[in-house]
């Protein structure tokens, strides 16, 4: 039996958690989806940054239950509020280029390239944070879908965005897009 494809859904959150600090969104982001919430991290606009580049997307509708659920898991956050603006105007953090034998795919700063037959990692690069050289290791020469992911490796945006680029990769990889 063919593997069915995974369905992309679309999200129109209309809200925003702001945080102070990277790993506090990427914390909020796993207890949200891990209590059944759909949130994205997104870069917000400038305007809207309050600490850190990283946001959560939400919906503006659950709002009560997101704060609720922050609070009662010590899930350290800024504020919940509307996003109102245009949605074309947030960061798309992802792109891919393919050069033929490679494929290389951007996460805001952070790229990873693979051997399109294969699979395997053959670079990951960008970024100027302090865990990039140990998710680099782990990395390289690993198939795209048997890599660990950088999200569980490192701690910053860096590990984020590389975490972005691998999803990525996997499903490039997987043919899902």
């Amino acid at each position: 039996m063919a593997a069915a494809k995974k369905k992309k859904i679309k999200f129109e959150g209309g809200g925003l958690v702001l945080f102070d600090s990277v790993q506090d969104a990427m914390q909020a982001e796993k207890v949200l989806k891990g209590a059944g919430y759909q949130a994205r991290l997104i870069a917000p606009p400038p305007e809207l940054r309050k600490g850190c580049d990283l946001a959560l997307e939400v919906s503006l509708v659950e709002q009560p239950g997101i704060e609720r659920l922050l609070d009662v898991r010590d899930v350290l956050y800024i504020e919940v509020r509307p996003l109102k603006v245009d949605a074309n105007r947030i960061s798309e953090i992802v792109h891919v280029t393919d050069f033929g034998e490679w494929i290389m795919v951007k996460a805001a700063n952070m790229k990873l390239t693979f051997d399109k037959k294969s699979g395997v990692i053959v670079n990951t690069s960008g970024g100027g944070c302090p865990d990039i050289p140990v998710m680099h290791a782990a990395l390289l020469e690993k198939k795209v879908d048997a890599a660990p992911r950088p999200r569980d490796i490192g701690y910053t945006l860096c590990a984020l965005m590389l975490d972005r680029a691998l999803e990525e990769s996997i499903a490039i990889f997987k043919g899902g897009k």
